[in-house]
Parts: C-alpha cells; structure tokens; sequence
C-alpha cells in the first residue's frame, strides 16, 4: 500500500537509525530553535544499555524534536512509541517520518510535555527524557512521571541534561545505573 507523503519543505537534517530493523534510514528534519538530537555516539551508547529492555517495551518520547531516541527503540523491536513534542513544525516531520517507515507503533502528540503528563497516567516501560539545556524543566517533568502512574515497575529512565545537571532534585526513588559525560552534554540511565 502506498501512501502520499506531506513534504517536508526544505529539508535542512537528517539523522541515521543505528540499529534494528530500519538500520541506515535517513530521516529529515526541520531545523527548530532549541532541536539538538541525541547525538549518533550518545544513541549508540544508550541503546547498548538498554539493549536487553527494548524488545516489546512501553516507550514514552518525552520532549521527542526529531525523534532520534522514539525511532530508535521502534527500529530494535519497542512495541510502543509515544513522542510528545509541542513544536507544531517538528511533530510534522515526526509525522512524515512515522510515514515513511510505516511505523504503526509510533504515535505523535502536539502538547507540551507537561501538559500530557497531566492527564491519566498509562506506565510505560522506558522514558526518554531529552529536555531544553538549562530551563529546569527537568524536575518537574520527573516527579510527574514518579507520581502520577506514568513508571511501570522496575522503569529505565533516560535523561540527558547539560553536564552542571543537580540530581538532588529527582525522585528519590529513582537509581541510577548508568551515566557518561560527552561534550556538552550528560547523559544516565535511572531504574525506579
């Protein structure tokens, strides 16, 4: 079945799947203020944590922008994907890429992260968390997720943050089993 893509317009990214069964496809994405992807080296990383917990999981995609980490956990057998973005130009290359792929296991929602974290909680099996550097939006996100029914038990959690990060103000039933500095950038991994 063929179905008609929406053009991306001027297409100024692209990013590659690493691994799984969409390994090496290219997908593009509008430049957004603010929309840095999780890095190739980083994904890599972080799907080698994770690489016995993706198969059939529950992901939630919080703060999604172009999708990297979602597309990635579909690509190596997540059951499902929710990406959560508020940039309206973002979720529809999401969209469009959902498309191409044929990625019935992913969904988009258009709203801020907090605002869907505010509605009923549905756990999921692994979050990843990818917030704007140093606008503390972090905190709150997590003791939503924490509180509200959005963790299975036993959750990973992924966060990647701007190394100055404090982590005095996360759950504190959240431990953390993994975590390296690359650049600019922190990343760890909590089980709760």
């Amino acid at each position: 079945m063929c179905c008609r893509l929406l053009p991306l317009g001027r297409v100024e990214n692209k990013l590659r799947i690493i691994g799984g069964c969409w390994r090496s496809r290219r997908l593009g994405f509008h430049a957004v203020e603010g929309l840095r992807p999780t890095p190739a080296r980083v994904r890599e990383t972080v799907f080698n944590w994770l690489q016995y917990d993706i198969e059939g999981s529950r992901c939630l995609d919080l703060y999604a922008g172009s999708g990297a980490l979602g597309f990635e956990a579909a690509s190596r057998g997540a059951k499902t994907v929710v990406q959560v973005e508020n940039n309206p130009l973002a979720c529809e290359a999401l969209r469009v890429n959902i498309r191409l792929l044929d990625a019935q296991q992913v969904t988009v929602h258009t709203k801020d992260a907090r605002a869907y974290l505010a509605g009923r909680g549905e756990p999921f099996d692994i979050v990843f968390l990818d917030p704007p550097f140093r606008q503390d939006m972090a905190y709150g996100v997590c003791q939503y997720l924490d509180e509200q029914g959005w963790l299975s038990p036993y959750a990973k959690i992924y966060l990647e943050t701007e190394p100055e990060f404090d982590l005095a103000g996360l759950p504190a039933s959240w431990q953390v089993i993994k975590q390296k500095k690359t650049g600019a950038v922190a990343y760890r991994l909590f089980v709760k």
